[in-house]
């Protein structure tokens, strides 16, 4: 079987597919760094590459992704729209300058960043550009439920994603069961693994837990995300880490085991506050 096809696919509300394990590029430079990655994930049999306006290697993932020598089709490509193009009302301009910097003809899934102010009528321009198949899915990032509720309220379109922080010291689970039970609506987990400064990997629990499973603890933090549901898009510029990030497929979390990484959730986000956003 090939690498790419061993990973779970989920299907989203409006019928579209995702691979379930993604590569992020969030703070992975411009250039060849994010080319190099984005080859080394393809290769490795990722097909979902996670990237944003706000990140400045869209094209250098577009880059990536036609080096790989895989057909358009074959790469899940995600990117999002900017807090000032949100305030600014220019969702369909910045949908085309993210297309042509990627150079592809349309986007996988289009989320809203972050929910700052605007974010209903960048909501409205999305659902045209949806209407128009331009994207194959629209979703948000950072959406509360308070937002969650909000947006049910003045669209009869649900977003398909929800792409929130979550690890096991952040695990945001009432949020992510209240998205899966309630709405009906997939989530995503940024910064899965802890992110910058959080020494998670190096945690004796998780070490343990990988011991018995011949995996190290980033590959057992993986594995408790897609045990959970959530579509998870770790990540990293190493070739290694990034083969090994995917090779995640061949075992299971005991129920023993997810609830010993869960116990770790302190309830104190790393990253910001969606309802206090200042940038």
């Amino acid at each position: 079987m090939e690498a790419s096809e061993r990973q779970p696919m989920i299907k989203l509300n409006n019928g579209v597919s995702i691979p379930q394990l993604g590569l992020g590029v969030f703070q992975t430079q411009d250039g060849e760094e994010t080319v190099n990655a984005v080859r080394w994930a393809l290769q490795a049999g990722y097909r979902h590459i996670d990237t944003a306006m706000a990140y400045h290697n869209e094209a250098s993932v577009g880059q990536g992704v036609r080096e790989s020598g895989l057909k358009r089709r074959e790469v899940f490509i995600t990117t999002k729209l900017w807090n000032d193009d949100v305030r600014q009302g220019r969702t369909k301009q910045a949908f085309e300058e993210s297309l042509d910097r990627l150079g592809t003809d349309y986007i996988d899934l289009y989320l809203i960043h972050w929910p700052v102010d605007g974010w209903q009528k960048a909501w409205e321009d999305m659902e045209e550009l949806y209407s128009q198949r331009r994207v194959r899915a629209i979703g948000v990032c950072n959406f509360e439920q308070h937002h969650m509720e909000e947006l049910h309220s003045i669209s009869s379109l649900k977003p398909a994603v929800d792409q929130v922080e979550s690890s096991p010291i952040f695990s945001n689970q009432e949020l992510i069961d209240y998205c899966h039970r309630d709405l009906r609506v997939d989530v995503e987990a940024w910064s899965p693994l802890g992110g910058t400064g959080t020494h998670l990997l190096s945690n004796p629990q998780l070490e343990a837990i990988g011991s018995k499973y011949g995996k190290s603890p980033a590959q057992v933090v993986i594995r408790w995300h897609l045990q959970r549901g959530v579509i998870v898009i770790p990540k990293s510029t190493h070739q290694e880490r990034i083969e090994q990030n995917f090779d995640v497929f061949d075992f299971e979390l005991s129920p023993e085991d997810m609830q010993a990484i869960a116990a770790l959730n302190t309830g104190k986000r790393v990253g910001s506050d969606p309802d206090h956003i200042t940038f």
